[in-house]
């Protein structure tokens, strides 16, 4: 899960997924394509609203995406055009690029729409944000472990 800082939209898409599928054996992480929050737990905001979810995104941290995530991982869900952009950027080859993916091309497939980014906002873009997110990592788990 790929975002701009990755304190927002990054860590709740992880902890929505890793939600879905506590009991598959399956990695999931988060960064972003920005270095600016290294090391920094994911925003206040976005904290508060997992966990009004029942998910514990607390312990979290923030990294920057590298071009060595294009080896550990098997699909890259960015959150929005310009993490897309920023992401296929740094790939070697098409089979990197192959794995990058828009995240709500899950529930719009091929409508590449983003993910808005609630950092500027107040907390119902948070509210929002994790809407949308909850509603693809849905997807995204059946996809990956269909029997639940």
């Amino acid at each position: 899960m790929v975002c701009l800082g990755n304190i927002c939209r990054s860590p709740l898409a992880e902890g929505i997924l890793k939600s879905k599928l506590f009991r598959a054996n399956v990695v999931i992480d988060s960064a972003g394509t920005g270095g600016y929050n290294i090391n920094s737990e994911p925003d206040s905001r976005a904290i508060a609203v997992a966990k009004a979810n029942g998910i514990d995104i607390s312990n979290q941290q923030c990294r920057k995406f590298t071009v060595k995530d294009f080896d550990a991982f098997d699909i890259i869900y960015v959150m929005d055009n310009a993490n897309y952009r920023d992401v296929i950027s740094i790939a070697r080859n098409k089979e990197d690029i192959d794995k990058v993916k828009m995240i709500l091309n899950e529930v719009f497939p091929n409508e590449n729409l983003d993910v808005p980014d609630p950092y500027l906002g107040g907390d119902y873009g948070f509210k929002n944000v994790y809407k949308m997110l909850d509603e693809a990592c849905e997807i995204i788990a059946k996809k990956i472990n269909p029997d639940g």
